[in-house]
Parts: structure tokens; C-alpha cells; sequence
């Protein structure tokens, strides 16, 4: 299982690379503008690691996805379910080596932002006071949020967990486009149409489990029951996999 994670790594370690590579470049010019006062451009580049932080999570999973379905639709990725593994294991190796990568980027874009909060508090003494703002405004909207680290570590736990089983979900709507309804015409669309009900049926779900409830026992619920289905995705896919893969 190792060696299927180091493969599926080397197949993306480039992009992660630029993807580091920017968002030093970024946080670098943060440091800059906040040591020189320059607080038009401390503005833009926190808008910026803003982005790289939420975009960059997101390109992680959809290159997984990409990755995925060049493996089923060319001859060199498809020669990798000829090798004496089974498809549980290829498939659970995508699968860990994403959410290592996601879970990793997500831990990583946290730590940096605490730092940069702190330096930023530290700097400039009237954020607290926007922070009060924000908070004054949230209350007068009836959202009673309590902007604090474990709140933001919760939004970011749910938001990596539910991106994970989107991901798992596209996983199985390739490959149901592509093994079960191969040469079948309208393959793709019938494919994105399950990726949709599936993804409702997730979002009904999570409604109604923990709608209605304290913010964070929705955040944490959310967490949990996208990890159930993101294994019920892969036990879906892998069996599917399986059955009309393997040799």
C-alpha cells in the first residue's frame, strides 16, 4: 500500500510543488508589506494566501479526479490494474494519497494562518476591533458564531472532509461511466447525473441529521457523515472496479 501511495504522490509532485513554490512567493510579500507598513499590498497578498489556501485544496482533489480518469481511459494508466494488486488496494492507495494530500495542504494553510493573525495582532492593534465588528455584525444577523481557533479548525475539518467525498463520489461516477456503460452512448452524462443525485443525497442527509443544531455539532456531524459515505464511495468503487477491471 506504501508503494501505491509514493506512485500515485510522484504522479502529482510537481503541481504540489508550484503549488508551495506560489504560496511562499505569496506569504513572503505578506512579510514584506507588513514589515514596511504597506498595508494595500498586506490587504492583496492576504487575499491572495486566501485563495491559494481554499484553491489550492481544491485542485488537489480535482487532479486527483483528472488523474483517475486518465488511469481508466488510457493504455498506460489501465496497464496499472493488470499488476498482481487488487483494486481495493489501488483504488484505497488514490484514495489515502488524497486525503493525506488534502488533510496535509488543510493542516499546513491553518498553521499559516495562525501565524499570519498573530503577526498581524501583533502589528496592527486595531484587528480586535474589526474582529468585534464581525461578530457585532453576525449577532445582528441571528448567527451566533464564536470566532475562535477551534471554530475555524472545525469549518476547515468539514470543509476537508466533505471535499474528500466529493471526491470519492466522482470517483465512482467515472468509473461507472467508464466501466459499467463503456461505448454506451450519453456514457458521460449519465455518469455526471449520478455524481449529482449522489452528492443531493449526501446534502439531504447531512440535513437532516444535524440541521437545526449548535454550529459546531453541525460542523462536526457534517465531518462524520462525509467520511462514512467517502468509504462507502470507495467500497462502492472499488467493488465495481473489481469486477470489470481485474484480471
Amino acid at each position: 500500500m506504501i508503494n501505491l501511495i509514493k506512485y500515485e504522490f510522484r504522479k502529482t509532485w510537481t503541481t504540489k510543488l508550484i503549488l508551495l513554490a506560489i504560496t511562499a512567493f505569496a506569504e513572503v510579500v505578506f512579510l514584506a508589506s507588513l514589515y514596511l507598513d504597506k498595508r494595500d499590498i498586506n490587504a492583496l497578498s492576504i487575499v491572495a494566501l486566501t485563495i491559494l489556501a481554499i484553491g489550492g485544496i481544491l485542485f488537489i482533489g480535482i487532479q486527483s479526479i483528472l488523474t483517475m480518469h486518465q488511469d481508466m481511459n488510457t493504455k498506460q494508466g489501465y496497464m496499472l490494474y493488470m499488476t498482481p494488486n487488487s483494486c481495493y488496494k489501488i483504488l484505497g492507495g488514490k484514495v489515502l494519497e488524497n486525503g493525506l494530500s488534502m488533510f496535509v495542504a488543510g493542516a499546513f494553510y491553518f498553521a499559516l494562518g495562525a501565524l499570519d493573525v498573530t503577526l498581524l495582532l501583533g502589528h496592527y492593534g486595531e484587528l480586535d476591533k474589526l474582529m468585534e465588528m464581525v461578530k457585532q455584525f453576525m449577532s445582528s444577523m441571528q448567527m451566533e458564531v464564536s470566532l475562535n481557533g477551534r471554530m475555524f479548525a472545525l469549518f476547515a475539518l468539514s470543509f476537508l472532509c466533505s471535499w474528500l467525498c466529493t471526491v470519492t463520489t466522482a470517483y465512482l461516477a467515472d468509473v461507472v461511466a467508464t466501466c459499467l456503460l463503456n461505448g454506451k452512448k450519453h456514457n458521460g452524462w449519465i455518469g455526471l447525473l449520478v455524481f449529482i443525485l449522489l452528492q443531493t443525497l449526501f446534502s439531504w442527509v447531512e440535513r437532516t441529521a444535524v440541521g437545526g443544531r449548535a454550529l459546531d455539532v453541525q460542523l462536526i456531524g457534517s465531518a462524520a457523515i462525509a467520511i462514512v459515505a467517502s468509504a462507502a464511495m470507495y467500497a462502492a468503487t472499488a467493488f465495481l472496479m473489481d469486477r470489470h477491471l481485474s484480471v
